[in-house]
């Protein structure tokens, strides 16, 4: 099945299911990302249930990858998983906060340049 095709809501799931059985890689970008932004994994791996795509890049790098925003305890951050269906597990390459400067008030829509 190639990626390209494959829905959002079936990207979604593949990414909920992965990170609910553990099935995550967290890259040198992310590990160094998170501890300078003071977001805890726990955060990421918590919130599986309430993972949102609001972006998706088919064409990206190594994997297809798709740029989720979620909710922990009332704090928004967005996270960029990529995903190896082949090799059934995702790549967690980046996580942050939302800035407003970039994103409008519902945090999953960029403002307009």
């Amino acid at each position: 099945m190639a990626f390209n095709h494959v829905q959002k809501d079936d990207a979604l799931e593949f990414i909920q299911r992965c990170v609910k059985e553990r099935k995550v890689f967290w890259t040198y970008h992310v590990n160094m990302r998170i501890k300078e932004r003071s977001i805890p994994r726990q955060m990421i791996m918590d919130s599986a249930a309430d993972l949102e795509i609001i972006e998706q890049y088919p064409e990206d790098k190594y994997f297809p990858s798709f740029l989720v925003c979620s909710r922990y305890m009332g704090t928004v951050f967005h996270a960029l998983f990529a995903v190896d269906m082949d090799n059934d597990n995702v790549r967690i390459v980046t996580a942050y906060y939302p800035d407003l400067k970039i994103w409008n008030d519902d945090l999953k829509t960029r403002r307009k340049s």
